[in-house]
C-alpha cells in the first residue's frame, strides 16, 4: 500500500480510482507526538485530506488523496448562498494490538446518502464512501491515537460548489473528508451532564431538515446552546415546535428514558436526526431482553416518569462522548432531577459495552467493525 513516503502519486482501484499525493510539509513525528499528547477536539488536523468532484454530466470522478489545505471556492459558489451542504461524524479508534478500526460506516454512508436526496446533492456509493475513509486513514494512520479512550474524528462532507445564483440544485458539488485527533470526551471519569428546555426556538419543523445532517440545523441551534451556557447547563433540548409538549432530541444528541421495567424509550419524529449510536444501544439493549420503544414522548411524561418512580435514569448519546448521563432538565419554571444522576446501572453498563466493541476489548459480535490499516 502506498504511503505518505512514497516519492511519486499512486493509483488504488475500487469503485473510485484514489489517486494519491503525499505531502511533502507533514508534520514530524515530535510535532505530531506532542499534538496527540492533549489534542482536544476539531483543534488539529492531520497531514492529508479525501477530496472526490461531481458534476451532473461525469458524475462521481477525480477521486484523490492529497495534502490537506484551505478549499478554493468562488464567491458565488451555491454553499455560500444557499446553505446545500450535509456532513458526517465517525471515528477511527486504535486498538491494544495497534490496529485500526471504524464504527459502522456503512451506516454512515447510508446516513449521508439519506441527507443527499433532502438537500438535493447527488449520492456518493456506500463502497467508495467507506473507502474513502479507508484511504485517508491508511496515509495518515500515524496521527490516531493509542491513549484510553481517544480516537481519530472523521469528518466526511458534501458541499455545493456551482458558480450559480439561481436558486435550484447546484450541477458541481465536492465531497472531502478531514481528519482530526480526538481526546477523552471525559478526562475524569464520565460526568453527568445538565440539560436546558429552550421553548422559544425549534431546531426543525415538521417536513424540514431535521432528519438530515445538515450545517443549518446546527446553526439554529446555536442561540439556544448560548442560552444554555447563560443558565449553567452544558446542552439544549428542543421541543418538535416552539408551541409542542413532544421532545425531540438535543444540540447534538439523542435523549433515551429507563423505565423501571427496563424498557428503553426514545422520541421518535421525522424531524430528529437517526443517531447511529443511539441506535446501536438500543439494539445492544434488546439483545439483553429489554423492550426498546421508539415513539413521541412529552415534557410531561417525563417530569411525571421521574416524579412517581416510574423513570428510574436518563441519558443523552452521540458520536462525540457515546453515553452521558442527564442529571437534571432545566427552564423557565421548569426543573426535572435525575433518579440516577452520575449514571445508573443500565447507562453505564450499555456505554462499557459499545466502548469495548469499538476499543477491541470485546468479541465484535454484531459485525459493527471494520478495519482500515489492512
Amino acid at each position: 500500500m502506498t504511503t505518505a513516503d512514497s516519492d511519486t502519486a499512486a493509483t488504488t482501484e475500487f469503485g473510485l480510482a484514489f489517486e494519491l499525493t503525499p505531502s511533502d510539509s507533514a508534520r514530524a513525528d515530535a510535532e505530531r507526538d506532542q499534538i496527540l499528547s492533549d489534542p482536544g477536539f476539531g483543534k488539529h488536523f492531520t497531514d492529508h485530506m479525501v477530496s472526490i468532484e461531481w458534476t451532473l454530466d461525469e458524475g462521481w470522478h477525480e477521486a484523490s488523496v492529497h495534502p490537506y489545505g484551505p478549499l478554493q471556492l468562488d464567491p458565488a459558489a451555491s454553499v455560500l448562498h444557499y446553505a446545500q451542504e450535509i456532513f458526517e461524524g465517525m471515528k477511527a479508534y486504535r486498538h491494544a494490538d495497534g490496529s485500526v478500526w471504524t464504527f459502522r460506516p456503512d451506516a454512515n454512508a447510508r446516513r449521508l446518502q439519506r441527507s443527499a436526496r433532502r438537500l438535493a446533492l447527488p449520492e456518493l456509493a456506500t463502497e467508495d464512501f467507506v473507502e474513502s475513509i479507508r484511504q485517508l486513514v491508511r496515509v495518515d494512520q500515524a496521527w490516531v491515537p493509542s491513549a484510553p479512550e481517544t480516537s481519530l474524528y472523521l469528518r466526511p462532507f458534501m458541499i455545493a460548489t456551482e458558480s450559480f445564483l439561481g436558486v435550484r440544485a447546484a450541477q458541481r458539488v465536492a465531497y472531502h473528508v478531514i481528519a482530526s485527533p480526538a481526546g477523552a470526551y471525559f478526562t475524569g471519569g464520565v460526568s453527568p451532564v445538565s440539560i436546558w428546555l429552550t421553548t422559544t426556538y425549534a431546531r426543525a419543523g415538521k417536513g424540514g431538515t431535521g432528519a438530515a445532517k445538515t450545517g443549518g440545523n446546527y446553526a439554529a441551534s446555536l442561540l439556544p446552546q448560548q442560552e444554555a451556557y447563560a443558565n449553567g447547563c452544558q446542552q439544549v433540548l428542543f421541543l418538535d415546535s416552539s408551541e409542542s409538549s413532544y421532545i425531540e432530541e438535543l444540540g447534538g444528541m439523542n435523549v433515551v428514558l429507563v423505565y423501571k421495567d427496563g424498557t428503553l424509550v426514545t422520541p421518535d419524529s421525522d424531524s430528529i436526526l437517526e443517531g447511529i449510536t443511539r441506535d446501536s444501544i438500543l439494539e445492544l439493549a434488546e439483545a439483553r431482553g429489554h423492550r426498546v420503544e421508539r415513539r413521541r414522548v412529552t415534557l410531561d411524561e417525563w417530569r411525571d416518569g421521574v416524579a412517581n418512580g416510574d423513570i428510574v435514569e436518563v441519558f443523552a448519546c452521540g458520536t462525540a462522548a457515546v453515553v452521558v448521563p442527564i442529571a437534571e432538565l432545566k427552564g423557565e419554571g421548569l426543573h426535572i432531577g435525575s433518579p440516577a444522576a452520575e449514571g445508573g446501572p443500565l447507562t453505564m453498563s450499555l456505554r462499557e459495552e459499545l466502548t469495548d466493541i469499538q476499543y477491541g476489548r470485546r468479541p465484535d459480535v454484531h459485525g459493527w467493525m471494520t478495519r482500515l490499516d489492512a
